[in-house]
């Protein structure tokens, strides 16, 4: 069995965004492997962040992966904006859709990797009969909305049933799905996340908040990769 490959997924929610394009940057040239970016949209959930014009500034700046979370409600409108914008990967929630096999179709449509997210109390069985759209499912382990909060413990869990889900369908159709989890991952428990299944780690105020003395991020990015060579 081989060893499975991790990707650090930094999320610009914590980042400066007043010297956005920096803070990318940096981030990509410490070794972070996507750049995970969340939109909110004070209905689906409490906050307002920001939308394509964003995703489009900050393109030229990283040739790594722009991982765009949809916390809004609908998505289908905005899907083909970021898709224009930039990104690479889009997520959105299944109770953010009417039709989620139509949101799914759509973002690949365009020509994005489709994913599903799931907040901590959201059953799995949204899976059930759209695998065959999907290239990634992301856990929610905190409640969507703020950064910095602290990981739930029972996503570790969910992460395992998710996995289980994952391989059975691999086993049985050969294509892969990664599995990323978003909210509280921190150097402490990063080993035991990836134990439990996942392969994808969104870290935002554990990155943000750390730079080195230079105001790069090589230090706590080495950190997190050090850890999951333990798990």
């Amino acid at each position: 069995m081989t060893a499975p490959t991790y990707r650090i997924a930094p999320s610009i929610l914590s980042a400066d965004f007043a010297r956005l394009g920096e803070e990318v940057r940096r981030v990509t040239e410490a070794g972070a492997d996507w750049i995970h970016f969340d939109v909110m949209d004070n209905h689906y959930v409490p906050n307002l962040t920001i939308g394509p014009l964003v995703c489009e500034a900050i393109r030229p700046h990283v040739t790594a992966p722009i991982d765009v979370h949809l916390m809004v409600r609908p998505v289908d409108r905005i899907i083909p904006d970021f898709a224009k914008a930039g990104a690479n990967i889009i997520t959105f929630h299944p109770e953010a859709s009417d039709h989620i096999d139509r949101s799914l179709a759509l973002i690949r449509d365009h020509g994005c990797q489709a994913g599903l997210v799931f907040n901590p109390a959201t059953p799995l069985h949204y899976l059930d009969h759209v695998m065959d759209r999907i290239d990634v499912i992301l856990l929610m382990s905190v409640n969507p909305g703020f950064g910095g909060q602290s990981f739930i413990p029972e996503t570790l869990n969910k992460l395992r049933d998710a996995r289980a889900r994952i391989d059975a369908y691999t086993a049985r159709t050969g294509r892969q799905i990664l599995l990323e989890v978003d909210g509280g991952v921190k150097v402490d428990n990063i080993a035991e996340i990836a134990a439990a299944g996942a392969d994808t780690f969104v870290a935002g105020s554990a990155v943000f908040g750390k730079p080195d003395a230079d105001g790069g991020y090589k230090g706590i990015i080495g950190a997190l990769r050090q850890a999951l060579a333990a798990a």
